[in-house]
């Protein structure tokens, strides 16, 4: 199946100023254009299948320093939490909420007051996440390499499904700003290739393309067992 890149947006005006943004339109500060050109160099050169996006203004000028060439598609399912009435309230403050532990211990009965609930962003994210990788895996093979700019609960929620455990430990996940996470799904399982990835070269996260396209086999969702070599160099 094709391979997902998961591109946390750049540091953005609110990150820095320790706020909840949401879905309020704030944009990237001076570190995080930095970050997005940074991230973009790393890119280049990959063969991306398709790129697409959440809606909101962050992500959108994340790939537009990123990927300056690409053309990138809305989806919906990709936006951020609807954090109703926090958003834009200091994160410090949230802090003394009662909500707050609920969010930090068990999120999967987390919701937000005039908001949405942590267990529907999840569901709503990995639905669009896995319909795409099918679509793309369809269209364009097993070797394609595709990327979905998003937001950080998000991200970690996807990866949550991916490794098969509980929401309410998406905690334990982390995802930067301007950070690449890359997930293989296969018919059996999915596959954490590489997580919260802020440096370094990404040439190996393309499968090699073999010289013919064969059917699925069983074992393409088998582990290695020992570990494997790896990707090739």
């Amino acid at each position: 199946m094709a391979t997902l890149l998961l591109l946390r947006h750049g540091r953005t005006t609110a990150n820095a100023d320790g706020g909840l943004a949401g879905r309020q339109p704030v944009e990237l500060d001076e570190t995080g254009r930095g970050q997005a050109a940074a991230v973009g160099e790393r890119l280049k050169g990959l063969p991306l299948a398709a790129v697409v996006t959440s809606p909101l203004i962050r992500c959108r000028q994340t790939l537009e320093l990123a990927l300056p060439g690409a053309e990138p598609v809305v989806e919906e399912g990709l936006i951020e939490c609807g954090y109703g009435a926090w958003e834009g309230q200091p994160l410090k403050k949230l802090a003394k909420e009662p909500l707050w532990p609920v969010v930090q211990q068990h999120p999967s009965a987390a919701v937000f007051p005039e908001g949405e609930s942590m267990a529907a962003m999840s569901a709503r994210a990995v639905a669009a996440v896995r319909a795409w990788d099918a679509r793309i895996s369809a269209e364009h093979g097993p070797e394609a390499v595709w990327l979905a700019c998003s937001h950080g609960d998000v991200i970690k929620a996807i990866v949550a499904d991916a490794l098969g455990v509980h929401l309410d430990l998406f905690q334990r996940i982390v995802a930067d700003p301007a950070s690449v996470t890359a997930i293989r799904y296969t018919p059996l399982r999915p596959f954490l290739v590489r997580l919260n990835d802020t440096g370094g070269d990404l040439a190996g996260l393309v499968p090699p393309r073999k010289r013919r396209r064969r059917a699925t086999k069983a074992t393409d969702s088998d582990a290695a067992v020992g570990g494997g070599a790896g990707a090739a160099r």
